[in-house]
């Protein structure tokens, strides 16, 4: 385990701000915890039916206020949605070639949820479960991904909010609310507010990421003033207290988002700006740190199965002679909530099982595979782990204008050191250059077997682990500008470089082995140079 941590602490570059890693970490968390207690699954008279414990106890509202977290995710994907598409077009990319790698990055985890959750539909049905049984648990797993949508239409739109001031959306949603609660208005007007709602810190992430939320004045003001507005709502303006859907309340401050929801995630948006700082210092410890890689490296399989372990524990729990509390129960009392928290451990456990068996499809991109072979090692192991979790921080908010989507760990032997302006730890990738398909060039110890579109070297020093004879792996090595990848800008400072060769000019080094945001590793032994491919390393 300590070597485990040590390597993913040594495979992070010096530049990435593994706070924001932190803020994206803890509110994936926060929505899959906010789930687990606030939804219960009720058997009752041969049917099961979804209930909520702050229906029946709506003084647990305070819990939501915790654990309701979707606006520092928003935070966060502005912030590297606008950082990259910036990066992006300073290279020439096209805005649909970015939007597409993004929006492929964000679907192809969904697709394999769609599938397994049709197949278990059908086969529910045939065995004759009652249909609202079956549209009960098919709703409860899908209803989560209504944020992806929402965040693909932003996504979409980034070059609009990266110019668009926080404050026409805020307005935009406070008209609506008065049209609709003030006025009479239309119910289905409301629904206009579930994009606007969440531009608010969208644009707020974009505002972060051209360095205007850099004060801490700013997070106070936003952290005290959405507080006070909330508070106003809630009191004086019949605005629930809880921040999540309650079923059968007759006002819900997400579905859609209400003004309140939205005065509550400026709020959240101003904590998390105030706790980079401490953030910033509790990561520097390689534990912690270790932690937050792991989390962000499977984020999107957390968050799209962990309702579907709720029912898998749900469902092998009516085995037993009668409903268990907690689990199959009204969630009426405070024992049922001591029950709850009881399950965790098991909901958790199943989690496990389902990210073992499907957190490939979020590493995975289609398309051709390149490989490097070094050494004639093996796959697999702790140094594999561990290069994967510091390299390849799968949906993690990326500092540097590197996407959050960026997938497909790059996994090597050892961890190369300094060289080109890098710290020792970090690795340094040489030029690169069109290559024809199919073309083999020599890499030191290994080969390419089938092509590739990048070449890479390593300057040994004393950071290098690359004589830890205990970890000979295959390395897969991942050509940035073919996977579309965004890439700081030279200069930037954060990444340590660019890949992108300037015009006229020779490309610079790049943090962690040619992915600035460290989420692949162009990975060489000491002595030895390599070449690799862009492509589905699976």
């Amino acid at each position: 385990m300590r070597d485990l941590i040590r390597r993913i602490d040594v495979a992070t570059p010096a530049g990435r701000d593994r706070a924001v890693d932190a803020l994206r970490a803890m509110a994936i968390l926060g929505v899959v915890l906010g789930h687990w207690l606030v939804t219960a699954l009720v058997a009752d008279s041969g049917t099961v039916r979804v209930a909520s414990p702050l229906r029946h106890m709506p003084q647990l509202a305070p819990v939501s206020w915790l654990l309701q977290t979707m606006a520092v995710f928003f935070l966060v994907g502005g912030q590297m949605a606008a950082s990259g598409h910036t990066n992006a077009r300073d290279r020439g990319q096209t805005y649909l070639r970015w939007l597409a790698t993004r929006m492929a990055r964000l679907f192809r985890p969904v697709t394999v949820v769609l599938a397994v959750w049709s197949a278990v539909a059908a086969a529910l049905l045939a065995s004759g479960a009652d249909l609202d049984t079956v549209r009960a648990l098919v709703k409860l797993v899908l209803s989560p991904m209504w944020f992806l949508l929402v965040f693909a239409v932003l996504t979409a739109a980034t070059p609009l909010a990266a110019k668009l001031h926080p404050l026409w959306p805020l307005v935009t949603v406070a008209l609506v609310d008065l049209v609709r609660y003030g006025l009479g208005g239309p119910a289905w007007l409301g629904w206009t507010n579930l994009a606007a709602g969440w531009l608010v810190p969208y644009c707020l992430g974009a505002a972060w990421a051209r360095g205007d939320l850099r004060s801490r004045t700013t997070g106070w003001a936003l952290l005290l003033g959405g507080a006070a507005a909330t508070a106003a709502l809630v009191l004086w303006a019949g605005y629930p207290a809880a921040m999540v859907g309650v079923p059968g309340a007759p006002i819900s401050n997400q579905s859609p988002p209400t003004l309140a929801a939205v005065a509550f995630g400026l709020t959240q948006c101003g904590a998390a700006l105030l706790l980079l700082g401490p953030l910033r210092r509790v990561l520097r410890r390689p534990a912690a740190w270790a932690v937050v890689a792991l989390v962000n490296l499977s984020a999107m399989t957390i968050f799209l199965w962990h309702q579907t372990a709720l029912i898998a524990v749900t469902a092998i729990g009516l085995l037993a002679d009668g409903p268990l509390t907690g689990l199959h129960t009204v969630p009426d009392d405070p024992g049922w909530l001591l029950a709850r928290l009881a399950w965790l451990p098991a909901f958790a456990l199943a989690l496990l099982v389902c990210w073992a068996a499907f957190r490939a499809y979020e590493r995975r991109r289609p398309g051709k595979r390149g490989r490097a072979r070094i050494g004639g090692g093996r796959r697999g192991g702790p140094g594999t782990a561990a290069v994967a979790c510091g390299s390849a921080l799968g949906q993690v908010a990326v500092v540097g204008g590197a996407e959050a989507e960026a997938v497909d760990p790059v996994i090597g032997e050892g961890v190369p050191s300094a060289g080109e302006g890098q710290r020792a730890g970090d690795a340094v990738v040489g030029p690169v250059r069109p290559q024809v398909e199919g073309e083999r060039r020599p890499g030191g110890p290994g080969e390419i077997e089938d092509g590739g579109a990048a070449r890479g070297r390593l300057l040994p020093g004393p950071g290098a682990l690359a004589g830890d004879k205990a970890d000979r792996h295959i390395v897969l090595l991942e050509a940035e500008r073919d996977a579309g990848l965004d890439v700081p800008r030279p200069g930037s400072g954060e990444g340590g470089g660019d890949l992108r060769a300037p015009r006229g000019g020779r490309p610079g080094g790049a943090g962690l082995g040619g992915r600035p945001d460290g989420s692949g590793l162009d990975r060489f032994r000491a002595g030895g140079g390599g070449a690799g491919r862009a492509g589905d390393l699976g």
